[in-house]
């Protein structure tokens, strides 16, 4: 492979020389890509490119280029009828404006991206995690549902195609939703694995739909052993030598402007550093000498931005918007252009994170008008290594604060191959609601470009806030919540449930028919139930010895989250439970906060589902009632914490679309072995008995339905009362049991509480992380289907299709019933020696019924 770029110099050639990183595949990778180090403890290497204007500034013809001529490789694959049809589907953030290129390639086609910004009064229409986060990384937020809805094509564009697990955790989110018969993936280059390529396949098999992939490159990178542990040190190194010069601004000596030339007008463009190959080190700190001047004055261009043409894909941009900005573009240009030095030789027009593609077409047109060489980049929230030397593609950095009112908080910012490029102007393209006062804060971006260019311009695009959207007639009054014995066997006083009873319409189906349903995307887990798993005498007997043991345990446990939370969260809190496995917790905590401070709390269950947020209209209810701000959101547990992160972002959504606010979405858990939470009674991962069984140990019901064709827009979330199953039922026994020992524990739980309120609490999300990496070493690839803990374990062997469990080593009687299920089930248990779970339940990756037999138990690979 060809690795002579820009006089002999490839930007990617210090991390191989250092990592023994190699790129394999097409000549044209090491022009399109370079090698930089991730400050992230989890991947070692950055794939730098060229082509993709983010971190490397480069001509916008050659950015723009490359995403439209995949739009029109797209458009000949499909057709001009399919591509007629077909929706652009870009991801946040890197890949905002190589999909809005893409979109304008195809021609026809609407374009969204996603997003990291939540925008009130927009509800959203979908989203997915991208398997490294913790967070919820992308949020779909059309203005017009309907955009994502029918059969044409969806294209979904990323600027590279490295394992494809974003891709395929999209598509399986979107085809519950929005079923297709095909998609198209386009990235710039195609990076997988040969593992990984055939997965594609595989997924569009078990889904029944066409995935075509398109890229303008193809490769792999080759990694040696050990390159992540080398990595994290030449990382510690540099940025120890960084910090010790005592600046957060990195920027290179002014010599680098003569190591980014005029890109090359054939093939792939590129402008990478070169030069001759010095002493590596650490971006100098601070400004250089040679850039030490009086910072300018900041020039304000006003761009006239046509009213109501969105700046972007965020909430969708079509067709006639396409029309309406090819329109203005010359105007908007013009005034660029006039208020540009007339002594600007080199500029660089600076998008800023999502917004890529409106900075990206303005620096486009300069680019055509302008008598300068114009060079286009943006803001990035990727903290990545940068140091001195040709060989490398992050030369430097310019770090500043968020200027955005992030939804996640505040945090850093960069600028990559900024400082110290001899740029003459830069102009800054920002929307409104980053134009704060932290932009031009003495330590926001403003300041750190003007400490490396003589002229600091500044161009606001208007956010675009969609319109009023129709929220539908809602109901003039909810039901009143359900309580036995009409629903459920627990006591009217015990608990309320804000759901409708579907009792009487069947819904239970296979355990194999619903995993297969689900996993290939053609049905969603709330819309069935299982069949309910009856527990043989051997079974039962293991329950209630778990129970008798376990008592005085779960009776602490329930004290001091009841502690916490009439301490922290309100002296009168209203309990609302997630059904149905925070209800018997719920209960639980009402009856201990009557036992120890003589209160009587409103208690009631709601439904929350994973993909669909909780039920809207339960929270109407609850805010109708009580003051949102004394609810307290009750759990059993926390696996991974999917559900943590549901209920924030669907508290988020409820704000935005019904303007109530005060509801917290911090969940109070009995056990939080995933440390997701900061209101628990243990971290402990051990048996809590009402996780061995189903509705019997619950109240007598169901989990929770949403199915549109049951629950209207009108309609709290369904579920079932097994009237028949009452010779069964424990669950007033699972109660009276652990409620009996909380005499005992009083002690106990004062220490405990006491020990928690004066302790750093806060979330580590340790539990998903290891998910993610179970995920990868058993070839997952989706974190769904790991589901980590004692109780997660055993709803995997009572509801899905299991495909082994992974037990701690020297796990005792906690694991007796997990394995007996397992046994049952012809389930194998391997022990591993280091696992931050008693127990880790793993669904079965690809189940078909080849796969796993009709009856899900012979697992075959």
């Amino acid at each position: 492979m060809n690795n002579a770029v820009n006089n002999g110099v490839w930007s990617g050639s210090w991390v191989a020389e250092r990592l023994g990183v190699q790129l394999v595949g097409d000549d044209e990778l090491t022009q399109m890509l370079g090698l930089a180090l991730r400050r992230n403890p989890k991947r070692a290497h950055l794939l730098v490119s060229n082509v993709l204007g983010k971190h490397v500034p480069q001509s916008p013809s050659v950015v723009y280029g490359a995403g439209f001529a995949l739009g029109r490789r797209v458009r000949n694959l499909l057709g001009a009828d399919e591509a007629a049809k077909a929706v652009v589907l870009g991801y946040a953030e890197t890949a905002t404006g190589l999909g809005h290129s893409v979109a304008d390639g195809i021609g026809l086609a609407p374009y969204l991206h996603s997003t990291r910004r939540p925008v009130a009064g927009v509800a959203r229409a979908g989203g997915f995690e991208e398997s490294h986060s913790h967070a919820t990384s992308h949020l779909l937020l059309p203005e017009d549902p309907a955009l994502l809805v029918g059969d044409g094509p969806l294209v979904l564009v990323d600027d590279e195609f490295s394992t494809g697990n974003t891709v395929l955790n999209t598509v399986r989110d979107l085809h519950a939703r929005y079923p297709r018969r095909r998609y198209v993936v386009v990235a710039l280059v195609d990076m997988r694995s040969a593992a990984d390529a055939g997965r594609l396949e595989e997924f569009a098999r078990e889904i029944g739909a066409r995935v075509d992939l398109v890229a303008a490159a193809s490769g792999t990178v080759r990694l040696p052993e050990g390159v992540l542990e080398k990595g994290q040190a030449l990382v510690a190194r540099y940025e120890a030598e960084s910090a010790a010069s005592g600046s957060r601004s990195s920027a290179a000596p002014s010599g680098l402007v003569a190591q980014f030339p005029a890109p090359l007008k054939t093939g792939v463009a590129v402008v990478a550093p070169q030069g001759a190959r010095g002493t590596a080190r650490p971006a100098p700190t601070g400004p250089h000498p040679a850039d030490e001047r009086t910072p300018p004055h900041l020039t304000r261009i006003d761009l006239c931005w046509p009213p109501g043409l969105p700046d972007g894909g965020r909430h969708g941009f079509t067709p006639a918007h396409r029309t309406r900005l090819e329109g203005a573009l010359p105007a908007i240009t013009a005034r660029l252009a006039e208020a540009l030095p007339a002594d600007a030789r080199r500029v660089l027009v600076l998008g800023f994170e999502e917004l890529m593609y409106a900075p990206l077409r303005l620096a486009h047109e300069l680019e055509q008008v302008a008598d300068a060489e114009v060079r286009y980049s943006t803001t990035t929230r990727s903290p990545v290594l940068a140091v001195d030397d040709p060989g490398y593609a992050i030369r430097t950095r310019l770090v500043f604060p968020a200027h955005d009112d992030p939804a996640d908080g505040p945090g850093e910012r960069y600028a990559y191959n900024v400082a110290g490029a001899g740029f003459d102007a830069v102009i800054a393209v920002v929307d409104s609601v980053a134009d704060t006062p932290e932009l031009h804060a003495p330590e926001g971006l403003l300041a750190q470009l003007a400490a490396h260019t003589p002229h600091v311009l500044l161009a606001v695009v208007p956010s675009y806030v969609p319109g009023p959207l129709a929220i539908p007639e809602r109901h003039p009054m909810l039901p009143e919540p359900l309580r036995g014995p009409a629903f459920s066997s627990y006591a009217p006083e015990e608990v309320g449930w804000l759901l409708q009873d579907l009792s009487d319409v069947t819904l239970e189906a296979p355990t194999e028919e619903r995993e297969e349903a689900i996993q290939s995307g053609g049905a969603h887990y709330a819309e069935s139930l299982p069949v309910e798993y009856q527990p043989t005498e051997q079974y039962q007997t293991l329950f209630h010895a778990a129970l008798e043991e376990s008592a005085a345990r779960l009776a602490q446990a329930v004290g001091a989250v009841t502690e916490l939370v009439l301490a922290e969260r309100s002296p009168r809190p209203v309990l609302v439970s997630l059904a149905r496995a925070g209800t018997p917790v719920g209960v639980l905590m009402r009856r201990w906060a009557q036992f120890r401070h003589g209160l009587e709390l409103p208690h009631y269950a709601v439904s929350i589902v994973r993909g669909r947020g909780i039920d809207a209209n339960a929270l109407r209810w609850l805010a109708a009632h009580h003051d949102p701000r004394d609810v307290v959101f009750v759990d059993g547990w926390t696996g991974k914490g999917a559900i943590t992160r549901e209920l924030a972002a669907a508290i988020r959504e409820f704000e935005a679309s019904d303007g109530i606010t005060g509801f917290d979405p911090e969940i109070a858990v009995l056990a939080d072995p995933g440390s997701c939470v900061r209101t628990y009674g243990t971290r402990d991962d051990y048996l809590i008995p009402s996780a061995c069984l189903n509705s019997t140990v619950s109240g007598l019901i169901s989990r929770t339905v949403l199915r549109a064709d049951l629950v209207g827009p009108h309609d709290y979330h369904g579920a079932k009362f097994y009237r028949e199953l009452a010779g069964a039922d424990v669950s007033v026994a699972f109660l009276d049991a652990v409620s009996a020992r909380f005499q005992e524990v009083v002690d106990a739980v004062d220490a405990t509480a006491k020990e928690l309120l004066s302790g750093d609490r806060a979330p580590t999300w340790e539990g998903w992380a290891a998910v993610e990496r179970i995920s990868e070493e058993y070839g997952i690839h989706d974190v769904n289907l790991v589901k980590p803990g004692v109780g997660e374990t055993t709803r995997v062997l009572l509801r899905r299709v299991p495909w082994k469990i992974l037990a701690r080593a020297g796990a005792g009687a906690d694991l007796d019933h997990v394995r007996l299920l397992a046994e049952q089930r012809g389930v194998p248990v391997e022990e591993v020696a280091e696992l931050p779970y008693t127990c880790v339940g793993l669904i079965h990756p690809k189940y078909t019924r080849g796969a796993t037999g009709a009856d899900g138990k012979a697992v075959n690979l």
